[in-house]
């Protein structure tokens, strides 16, 4: 039963001579242009749709080709698997400062797995992960224990995690902050497809081959195919909406967030979903790791470098609360395309690619105002 249903069967049942004072407030029928603007990435949205007609009229007509719009979408999407994570953590009422340096340490694991160890790339893969995975488990469990607030443990992991990035990498490598060798000791994995290289390649050849996309004077597509980091963003959202939106974990993340004392009073077991929700930030940092190393063919200590900020800030844009409860995976899709399309297409302009830094900062300040001033306003919330 809808809400709206809700509230017309109680108000058939009241008297008709009932004064409108009597009713309860909860009750009342609320009209779409409310709904509307109490969804969380709604300011994303309209963010992303302003950033492309800017785009439209200064950057070159380029931007917008089919190979222009994945140079696009595979940044976002690295950035984006982070923020997904990022908007259920801060949905659940924390958050995790050390996702970027995350980046660069998962590097520095999958390769002393990888190359150095010469374990199997699925070994490798998981021994990453489930390293990753323990590292979020002690960042929730610090913060569940010592009641610090999340920001100052995930500060301080920030620290501690490049900086063992940084030791780790010059003990591996004889003294120097890059890794090589990823390609040629994965090139033989069944399973590389899934984490490096381009989804779909031969439809983009077919299409190619019938004139639909554009290609190279050799026949082959001048766009190989989707990023796979596209591929894994995409799911990653389907995945955190479904979760959110459609099981009790969902209403367990919302409710942490929103009034842990009343959660727990309530049956929500905070602490496990709280530190559930740090394994899932650790772990998506990782896998962005993965993905970037073996496309890459390298790591370094300095990768992932401010991503935890942009991160948090692509939640917000997408319509996250700081004080937590209230959030979408959506709204950090579409902020984490509008970091995607601003970074690449400011290469397509005329324009200093720096003021990207100056962007970084309005985006966070007029997204805080719109999520906390607009919706307030408009569903009357105090």
């Amino acid at each position: 039963m809808t809400p709206g249903t809700i509230d017309r069967t109680i108000d058939a049942a009241m008297p008709a001579t009932a004064p409108a004072a009597d009713r309860d407030e909860r009750l009342r029928q609320t009209g779409a242009f409310t709904q509307l603007m109490r969804r969380p990435e709604l300011g994303a949205i309209g963010g992303l749709i302003v950033v492309v007609a800017f785009f439209a009229v200064t950057a070159s007509a380029s931007m917008f080709s089919l190979d222009g719009l994945m140079s696009v979408l595979n940044p976002a999407a690295q950035l984006g698997i982070m923020a997904i994570a990022a908007s259920l953590l801060m949905i659940g009422g924390e958050f995790d400062l050390s996702i970027g340096s995350m980046v660069a340490f998962a590097g520095l694991v999958f390769g002393v797995l990888l190359v150095s160890w010469h374990l199997p790339l699925p070994v490798a893969i998981a021994g990453t992960l489930v390293a990753a995975g323990l590292i979020g488990a002690l960042n929730g469990q610090l913060v569940i224990r010592t009641r610090l607030p999340s920001f100052i443990v995930t500060l301080a992991f920030l620290f501690i995690l490049r900086g063992l990035s940084l030791v780790g990498l010059k003990i591996v490598t004889g003294g120097s902050t890059q890794m090589r060798g990823f390609t040629d000791a994965s090139a033989d994995s069944l399973i590389r497809p899934l984490f490096s290289g381009s989804a779909f390649s031969g439809l983009f050849g077919w299409l190619a081959h019938h004139g639909i996309v554009a290609s190279l004077p050799d026949g082959s597509p001048a766009t190989q195919g989707i990023p796979i980091a596209v591929v894994w963003f995409v799911v990653f959202t389907a995945l955190a909406t479904w979760v959110l939106l459609r099981t009790r974990l969902g209403n367990w993340i919302f409710a942490s967030g929103g009034d842990s004392n009343a959660a727990r009073n309530s049956g929500v077991p905070v602490d496990r979903v709280k530190t559930g929700l740090f394994v899932f930030s650790s772990v998506a940092a990782a896998l962005v790791a993965i993905l970037t190393v073996l496309d890459a063919g390298s790591t370094d200590a300095m990768r992932g470098q401010q991503k935890e900020f942009q991160a948090v800030i692509a939640a917000v844009i997408g319509g996250c609360l700081l004080t937590g409860g209230y959030g979408s995976a959506v709204g950090a899709f579409f902020g984490s395309v509008i970091f995607g399309t601003v970074s690449i297409g400011l290469t397509y302009t005329q324009f200093d690619s720096d003021w990207f830094q100056v962007f970084l900062g309005a985006m966070l300040l007029i997204a805080v105002i719109f999520n906390n001033q607009l919706r307030r306003k408009v569903t009357g919330e105090r």
